[in-house]
């Protein structure tokens, strides 16, 4: 078992309530880190800032739409 995450982990406000959210985020110095919201003792993805940045302002921006 991994040790207790000192992180502030959050999920999107556009995450359901009802337990089905798939992730999870936390800011770190260096970027983000993003997990499994049901699995949260795997290891987490790393995401250096830049490239965070860049994701949420496509999101932001409609580019990340479903087609």
């Amino acid at each position: 078992m991994s040790a207790p995450s000192t992180h502030q982990w959050f999920k999107s406000s556009h995450s359901g309530g009802s337990g089905t959210e798939c992730v999870e985020c936390a800011y770190t110095r260096d970027g983000a880190l993003i997990r499994d919201s049901k699995d949260q003792s795997g290891s987490p993805l790393t995401v250096r800032r830049q490239a965070w940045l860049a994701f949420t302002q496509a999101l932001r921006d409609g580019e990340m739409a479903p087609r």
